[in-house]
């Protein structure tokens, strides 16, 4: 992510807020997320360890969307959306932990597993879409990108219906903890060539077609005039980094919101029995934390007209979401001695089909609009009531 380059002495700190404010903020809230922990003040620790996630989160975006900038489409996509779906699945296994001494966990981490792909397909991708449809009217991106995600995810989609189909028969807890496990592996299997798929032999797929327009010739006019002005100098130590330094710079905000995860995962399952949250509204809160980073780099993508930039990020996202954070999970729940069957409820699988018909509907012409993008977002407040009273 670009950030501040050059400005006069009287402004600098302004601009060293506007850079790191995201880095301080997130250690400052985990710290005090610590500290209310110790005190006993569960809800306000959840809270600070919740703000600690989304801020370091984002700080881990703007870091892999650097690396991400010195790569090529869909490599550049793949950075971002691997960076969020780490920090994702570290949450997912710590409050997964918590199934020890709290079994009922276990729906709540079932619950976030369906609640990401349901954020990143609605929430991500609906307001990117409806505020790039209000400043653009209209734009384009590649079909074929679209179209060959939701091809994995209703794949994806049906595999998932297996054991949640055997756990309403008469089958035996075995035969769909059985089940659940040859289909980790198969969605594991699945990702493997899809990744062959998008890095080798069909990189074209995931890459911008449309023509530019006179607003991108502007822009590319006003960005050309901006470099030449800010004379190659830029202040964001992270832009100074190698690759290496960003991915080590990743890693270290990961094992910073590791610590802010445990907090949240204690403290924010106590909170959930007290007051009687749903499993699905935990699931959706989970989600939302761990996907904020990539809604903002969406929204920015979508107001510079990088619309495939949105559907690449968007779609990518949920397809890892499952693929990679199903089988990984499966594997760790294992190790830690961790019952964690695939048998998800009918409202869940329901609200994944549906989304990914709604999702093909409004991205298969490869043109999207504010009005799509509206349509997205009612259909996540829906299913946000529903999964209240559920």
């Amino acid at each position: 992510m670009e950030k501040s380059s050059d400005a006069p002495s009287g402004s600098s700190f302004k601009y060293f807020v506007d850079d790191y404010w995201d880095i301080f903020v997130g250690i400052a809230s985990v710290l005090l997320s610590f500290y209310f922990h110790k005190l006993g003040y569960g809800g306000f620790a959840t809270f600070f360890a919740a703000v600690g996630i989304g801020c370091l989160s984002l700080s881990v975006s703007e870091v892999a969307e650097i690396l991400s900038s010195r790569l090529q489409e869909p490599y550049g996509s793949l950075v971002l959306t691997l960076s969020a779906v780490v920090v994702e699945i570290m949450l997912l296994y710590i409050i997964l932990l918590q199934a020890i001494t709290s079994p009922e966990v276990v729906e709540t981490v079932k619950g976030g597993i369906i609640s990401a792909v349901i954020v990143d397909m609605n929430v991500l991708l609906g307001v990117a879409v409806f505020l790039g449809g209000l400043k653009f009217t209209e734009q384009e991106h590649n079909k074929e990108t679209s179209s060959t995600y939701t091809t994995i995810l209703f794949v994806t989609g049906i595999a998932l219906l297996v054991p949640s189909l055997l756990s309403e028969t008469t089958h035996s807890k075995e035969s769909v903890y059985s089940a659940s496990v040859l289909i980790s592996i198969l969605l594991m299997f699945f990702y493997i060539i899809i990744m062959i798929f998008q890095t080798k032999t069909h990189t074209h797929f995931f890459k911008q077609t449309a023509r530019s327009r006179i607003f991108r010739i502007k822009r590319k006019m006003a960005q050309k005039n901006a470099e030449e002005e800010e004379e190659g100098t830029d202040d964001y130590i992270f832009e100074r980094f190698n690759n290496l330094g960003l991915i080590l710079s990743i890693f270290a905000f990961i094992a910073i919101i590791a610590l802010g995860a445990e907090i949240f995962a204690k403290d924010g399952v106590q909170l959930a029995k007290e007051y009687g949250i749903s499993a699905g509204i935990s699931g959706l809160i989970i989600a939302i934390v761990a996907v904020s980073p990539e809604i903002m780099t969406a929204i920015k993508a979508a107001k510079n007209d990088e619309i495939q930039r949105v559907v690449n990020i968007a779609m990518g996202a949920s397809t890892v979401s499952i693929l990679l954070t199903v089988p990984i999970l499966m594997t760790l729940a294992y190790v830690s001695g961790i019952r964690f069957e695939l048998d998800f409820n009918p409202l869940e699988i329901g609200a994944l089909i549906l989304t990914i018909i709604l999702a093909w509907k409004t991205t298969d012409d490869g043109h999207t609009n504010y009005f799509e993008g509206m349509a997205h977002m009612v259909f996540f407040v829906a299913f946000a009531i529903i999964a209240a009273y559920y």
